[in-house]
């Protein structure tokens, strides 16, 4: 009995330490989100804590790298050890934090510190109620993001994937879909700005074009882009920011037919048809290895740098050029760094956070790895913008100006399943269905 009582004191005193540092965290994040703790407070609990844990796709060497040999030693200045967990898919960080929340553990229980995301993920944490709070607005680097929201500029910053941020996660990198041409073997006349223009040039030169298969996001924002050229009542991106419930299944079935008839008319013409079925890549390296052996004369993709980097890295036709396509509709978007509720050192991914949006961080990212920058250049010093400026790897056929007057937002977070799932059975699967049974369909299985 003596023993049992002892292991029973044992359990108990490890459950009010672990309760007090439960209470302790949550203190913590109601007063650094009321404004009680400063930022000082906020940097002394972070070496306390010591370690923070940033997830994030590992797919890419060149950000491994700089990860490990500039983030690390500027953590490390802050008295905090950086641990990279490098996963091969955002969802499997979303899946880790929602399964130890749904297992009952709380504020400062976790795991995941902080993740690099966007989009439905981010919509799944906000749903869910797994993030831990409005922090964006309150870091000291938040002056480099525009938070004035009659500013138009500053929509990126305010709605991911059309869902309202809230703050709860903070601007790291941004991207814009871009298009690349062979300018060896089209003429700049024959180069097109819309999607009549490119069926026109495929009529005359069939199977010298062809996009990334959905459900790869490369290939759901190629069918986006051409669904907004399409949008019935002519008014492009802007229909699709509100959620499936707010626009109905019926509704969205009427807007997205005509971009998606296009899409069906189109396929004869794309790569490798020949009157039949075309032949889509699977990922972003396959429509590069496609485009340099001069198999297709366009390249289109997420990667506003992708030509100086391609052209530098030999990956890309020596006469590669970016080019304005479509017109109006490339399609650009943030991506973000989150904490997630049950961060287990809030602190610590605070000041990750932070550092990560710092002027020093985002011309080293820029310049090291080609990752565009988060922060806005218009907040910035003449200095400190011209640094990031002089980081850039430039532009190719375009410039910067030209890209920024032909953007659109990503469709809103809830409408990208629906989307893609009609396309795989409309065009891949080849069904005779109506759309709008179709998307009725996919709508109905999104939401069991």
């Amino acid at each position: 009995m003596r023993s049992t009582s002892k292991y029973l004191a044992a359990a108990l005193v490890m459950y009010g330490t672990a309760a007090f540092a439960d209470e302790q965290a949550e203190q913590f994040r109601d007063a650094f989100l009321d404004g009680s703790a400063g930022w000082e407070d906020v940097r002394a609990r972070a070496k306390d804590e010591g370690t923070v844990n940033l997830y994030y796709w590992g797919g890419n060497d060149v950000l491994n790298v700089w990860m490990d040999r500039v983030v690390a030693p500027a953590m490390e200045a802050e008295g905090v050890k950086l641990n990279p967990v490098r996963i091969t898919g955002t969802k499997d960080a979303i899946d880790l934090v929602l399964a130890e929340k749904n297992s009952g553990k709380g504020v400062g229980d976790g795991s995941v510190d902080a993740i690099w995301l966007n989009g439905e993920n981010f919509a799944t944490l906000k749903r869910q109620d797994a993030l831990f709070g409005s922090f964006a607005q309150l870091l000291p680097n938040a002056a480099n993001i525009e938070w004035d929201q009659s500013d138009s500029r500053s929509l990126l910053n305010f709605r991911d994937f059309g869902v309202e941020t809230e703050g709860k996660e903070m601007p790291w990198s941004g991207e814009q879909y871009v298009c690349a041409v062979n300018a060896a073997r089209v003429e700049a006349g024959d180069v097109p700005s819309t999607f009549e223009e490119l069926r026109a040039y495929l009529e005359k030169n069939p199977g010298k074009f062809t996009y990334i298969k959905p459900p790869h996001y490369l290939g759901n924002t190629f069918v986006q882009a051409a669904i907004y050229a399409h949008n019935p009542d002519g008014n492009g991106a802007e229909a699709f920011q509100s959620s499936l419930d707010e626009i109905g299944a019926a509704e969205l079935a009427r807007l997205i037919t005509p971009g998606l008839e296009y899409l069906k008319g189109l396929e004869p013409l794309l790569l490798d048809a020949n009157g039949g079925k075309p032949r889509y890549p699977e990922d972003n390296a396959a429509l590069d290895g496609l485009f340099l052996n001069g198999e297709v004369n366009f390249n289109c993709k997420f990667g506003l740098y992708a030509v100086a980097t391609g052209l530098a890295t030999g990956t890309y036709p020596e006469k590669a050029q970016e080019f304005i396509f479509p017109k109006g509709n490339m399609i650009k978007n943030k991506n973000y760094l989150a904490i997630p509720a049950n961060a287990p050192n809030p602190a610590a991914a605070l000041v990750l956070v932070d550092y990560m949006t710092s002027v020093d961080a985002q011309v080293s990212k820029l310049k090291n790895v080609g990752m565009p920058a988060g922060i806005d250049p218009w907040k910035l010093s003449d200095e400190d913008a011209a640094a990031l400026a002089e980081a850039s790897p430039g532009h190719t056929g375009v410039n910067q100006a030209e890209l920024d007057a032909n953007t659109a937002p990503d469709t809103n977070a809830t409408l990208v399943d629906v989307i893609e799932a009609t396309w795989l059975d409309y065009i891949e699967r080849g069904s005779d269905a109506p759309i709008a049974d179709i998307v009725a369909r996919a709508a109905e299985n999104l939401n069991k």
